[in-house]
């Protein structure tokens, strides 16, 4: 394992979208659990589907495994039918959320700005949000890139304080990169990490900046995990499909 900064351990998040039950998922992390070492050198989070938060916070008991939802309302309750709130994540003892992920933005109707609601609404409820950003490949083939990425932070993270942003992760996800088997080579991952470190400057503070962990999420897979987070500014992973499998899982958080 490469070295990090002290303040910014590795985290390494699984994003398990729409894919298993509440059995699968309790199946999943006592697997998960048998090949984790006792010195752990990371910090490993999985974000189940709603249905399944329940059985994985149980299944991980008091292991190291924290878990996440893939999303969160901005509102505490309502007549908005579908949603989950705050406060009902708080009820399960979910701490960790995953907010504005490329496929919410996509298919959902996700903008910069309910991203924004959302977070300040986690924010305020003690949970810690990871805040995904990306480009699409229309954007980077127009050299859109930056542009992009700056906007969609200063947007995400409006009326965000100093104190509140000590919670916060952000997860850079280069959209032509998720499901297609692409991924950025090292140099453009870390190019990308080094705007949104230095943006993360400009809206906080440069203390703030080296405090915040920033993870790659575009087709992480164990072959390339190591060569990634090597880079400087690159202080995880946000991992999608090949954090289906225990054991693939395990060989990226063991890189």
């Amino acid at each position: 394992m490469s070295a990090s900064p002290p303040n910014r351990r590795p985290l390494i998040a699984g994003n398990w979208k729409m894919y298993k039950t509440g059995a699968e998922a309790a199946a999943y992390i006592e697997q998960l659990k048998l090949l984790l070492p006792s010195n752990l050198e990371a910090d490993v989070a999985l974000a189940p589907s709603f249905t399944a938060l329940e059985s994985a916070l149980m299944a991980a008991g008091d292991s190291p495994i924290l878990i996440a939802a893939q999303n969160v309302f901005w509102e505490d309750e309502g007549a908005y039918t579908g949603e989950v709130s705050v406060p009902m994540l708080n009820g399960l003892g979910v701490e960790w959320v995953i907010i504005g992920h490329s496929e919410r933005r996509q298919y959902f109707g996700e903008t910069d700005e309910t991203v924004n609601r959302r977070v300040i609404a986690a924010l305020a409820g003690g949970l810690n949000p990871i805040v995904c950003i990306g480009e699409t490949l229309e954007q980077r083939e127009a050299n859109q890139t930056f542009q992009v990425l700056t906007a969609q932070l200063k947007e995400g993270l409006a009326e965000v304080d100093n104190r509140a942003a000590q919670s916060l992760t952000i997860a850079y996800e280069p959209i032509w990169a998720i499901g297609t088997g692409r991924t950025a080579t090292t140099e453009i991952a870390q190019e990308a990490h080094r705007v949104i470190r230095d943006e993360l400057e400009r809206i906080f503070n440069k203390e703030l900046a080296n405090y915040i962990r920033i993870l790659y999420g575009g087709s992480v897979k164990p072959e390339n995990a190591a060569a990634l987070l090597a880079q400087p500014d690159i202080d995880g992973a946000l991992v999608g499909g090949a954090s289906l499998k225990p054991d693939v899982f395990y060989g990226i958080i063991n890189f």
